[in-house]
């Protein structure tokens, strides 16, 4: 199996656990480090709706707890006609853990819709090397 396949069986085995009773709208994420572990993560809603949390930063937070710090790829399943991608938030917590470079693959339970750059989705960005 390919790293992508991998990528997306991750991401939709979590969609399936996504916690979206208030937009009905399940999100999964999977990440591939640097080092070649695969950590994976769904939406989270709460009824305070600003307190949610999106499917790539919870994948983005086990990746973290477990001591890994590079992301090399980003995978999100998001069901419907419309493609969906991270949002601004999320690109911008991918940012702090990948190179402009790093691809993010937009899919459906079906498989990969679109593939774009980090720097694709989030152009002119600010980031930790601003701060070196």
């Amino acid at each position: 199996m390919d790293r992508i396949a991998e990528l997306h069986a991750a991401a939709v085995a979590v969609q399936q656990n996504a916690h979206a009773p208030y937009s009905h709208y399940k999100v999964g994420a999977a990440i591939l480090t640097s080092t070649g572990k695969i950590f994976a993560g769904c939406n989270v809603e709460n009824a305070a709706y600003p307190q949610g949390a999106c499917a790539e930063a919870n994948a983005i937070g086990a990746m973290v707890s477990a001591g890994e710090l590079k992301i090399a790829a980003v995978l999100t399943v998001c069901d419907g006609d419309v493609l969906g991608t991270c949002c601004g938030g999320c690109r911008q917590r991918i940012r702090e853990f990948a190179e402009l470079d790093v691809p993010i693959y937009a899919s459906d339970r079906n498989g990969v819709r679109a593939t774009f750059t980090l720097e694709e989705l989030l152009p002119y960005s600010f980031g930790p090397d601003h701060l070196h």
